[in-house]
């Protein structure tokens, strides 16, 4: 699964982005960090702690840190572009370099200018500067873009940083109609075919790069690109995974944190499984909220008032063996059907922003009532952005590469894999299945996973606001408790109600107590709670 922050849909004209893959992703998007691990005791469960890096610059490093950005226009108007570089691998620099794409929108005032304000939309994979041309520098409040240089930087791997590449359009068109819930022998061998074609592209299209991808590695460019930039400490927004990138730097350099807001919180000391299993629950939880809303309804096609989200379930489910059985048309102009894994992606997609379930519902009565799947295909497209003309980006590249680098594979073998489907399908008896099977893809990676389920305290760091929102589908609740708690100076702020993420969805409390942290410097109290708007 893939977690990424989206602003609220409709309500800010904004179409449904890609949040996700099923296939492309083990480890349902949460990663963990591959280097710089201690074997602390003082973290949960035992795992290990994140040990912080010397405060002195190496000297192998010095000419990254002196690096002064050549800004230059980037044809997108207000923004800049510029391009710096990072040592491939830390441990021996001189290996070569990775070129970070960086862009920044200079803050206009009034107002003393505050520094720069880097932002991450999750993934991973996620473009953090496509959000930031196409979202955050002219969405964020216009008092935090008055006072802060709005800054991103794709993550190395990630759109404009050396992507990973990893098939062709329509290889991957193949890929995303896999049968993601195996019902014999030969069924299975095909899903595991596909996962060993999935690596073995990545493999060979992105060679060493794939070995240098880790969440670590792109937190220590953070911390080059704050020096280039000229920034004392950092200042950060991120969301989803980008709440797992903004701790890592947090534990890397405590000292370095300015205001950190991560929305949308990830529990770093989680393994895979226990990871994939939350989220999975995560996302029934979701569906639930849905259901309640769709039977109320007139053009609900999954039950009428009264109808019970137990129902509600069994009647998706069973929908999905339709087209399991037998695909629909989509109308799609290379001959795709809708099958049973696309239409499972395209409801997933909608699970993330409640301002979607309309747009959900309209495509579900399609497929069911008229037999046209062009609905939940676009869903589905959108999830996994891929456009008209059958291209893909690279989201779903690097968000394995990221992915089967940060944590060992959940599971190892389909035999474990169907072991562990009762344990899915208790949390979610409507996606359980295919988000089991999901998570077999890492046990393929061509390059081994350097990272381990740690914990995250940055002894030391100023105050950081940790935000969780209770009825997050990618990123449960308790995991955003779970970091507040793990960090030494993390502050929880909760709001009560659905989605993905919570700043900038249409909580005036959110946004305030946010507004006011990234402006004032005061964090709000811990465990302040917020609902509605």
């Amino acid at each position: 699964m893939y977690t990424r922050r989206r602003p609220r849909s409709p309500r800010a004209n904004r179409s449904l982005r890609a949040y996700g893959t099923l296939l492309a992703v083990a480890g349902l998007l949460v990663s963990a960090c591959s280097a710089g691990s201690s074997t602390s005791s003082a973290s949960p469960a035992g795992t290990a702690a994140l040990r912080a890096l010397p405060e002195a610059t190496p000297s192998a490093l010095a000419s990254y840190y002196g690096q002064r950005p050549a800004w230059r226009a980037c044809g997108v108007a207000g923004f800049e572009c510029a391009t710096l570089k990072a040592p491939l691998d830390y441990a021996e620099p001189a290996k070569g370099d990775v070129r970070l794409a960086v862009s920044r929108k200079k803050a206009m005032g009034p107002g003393k200018r505050l520094g720069s304000l880097l932002v991450n939309p999750g993934g991973p994979g996620g473009s953090a500067v496509g959000y930031l041309q196409a979202y955050a520098g002219i969405g964020y409040p216009a008092k935090v873009r008055a006072r802060y240089d709005m800054v991103a930087v794709d993550p190395r791997g990630v759109a404009r940083s050396e992507p990973v590449e990893c098939l062709t359009g329509r290889e991957m068109d193949t890929y995303t109609q896999t049968d993601t819930t195996p019902d014999n022998v030969r069924e299975t061998g095909e899903l595991v075919d596909a996962f060993k074609e999935f690596a073995e592209g990545c493999g060979q299209r992105s060679g060493n790069l794939l070995r240098h991808v880790s969440t670590v590695e792109a937190a220590r460019d953070m911390d080059i690109v704050r020096a280039a930039l000229g920034d004392e400490k950092l200042t950060y927004v991120g969301a989803s995974y980008g709440t797992f990138l903004g701790a890592t730097y947090a534990g890397l350099y405590p000292e370095r944190v300015g205001r950190l807001v991560l929305d949308g919180a990830l529990d770093p000391s989680l393994p895979a499984r226990k990871t994939n299993q939350d989220q999975t629950a995560g996302f029934e939880t979701a569906f639930q909220s849905f259901a309640k809303d769709c039977v109320q309804e007139s053009d609900c096609p999954l039950g009428g008032a009264g109808t019970t989200t137990e129902q509600v379930g069994k009647n998706l489910k069973a929908f999905f063996r339709q087209l399991d059985g037998a695909p629909i048309e989509a109308g799609d102009a290379d001959g795709r059907k809708l099958g049973e894994a696309l239409a499972t992606t395209g409801v997933i997609a909608a699970m993330y922003d409640e301002g979607s379930w309309p747009q959900l519902r309209d495509a579900l009565d399609m497929a069911m009532k008229d037999k046209d799947g062009a609905g939940l295909l676009a869903l589905s497209d959108s999830y996994y952005e891929r456009d008209s003309d059958g291209k893909y980006e690279n989201l779903m590249f690097a968000n394995a590469a990221v992915n089967c680098l940060d944590l060992p594979a959940a599971f190892a073998t389909p035999e474990e894999v169907k072991e562990a489907l009762p344990s899915f399908e208790q949390a979610s008896p409507v996606f359980g299945e295919s988000l089991a099977w999901a998570s077999l893809n890492c046990a393929y990676w061509p390059v081994k996973a350097t990272g381990e389920a740690h914990s995250i305290e940055a002894k030391g760091a100023a105050p950081i606001v940790v935000v969780g929102t209770v009825r997050d589908p990618a990123t449960p609740y308790r995991w955003a408790q779970a970091l507040a708690a793990q960090l030494s100076s993390g502050t929880l702020l909760t709001y009560e109600g659905d989605g993905h993420t919570a700043y900038g969805r249409g909580s005036a409390c959110i946004d305030s107590a946010i507004n006011n942290y990234l402006l004032e410097g005061t964090p709000p109290n811990n465990g302040k709670r917020c609902s509605g708007a």
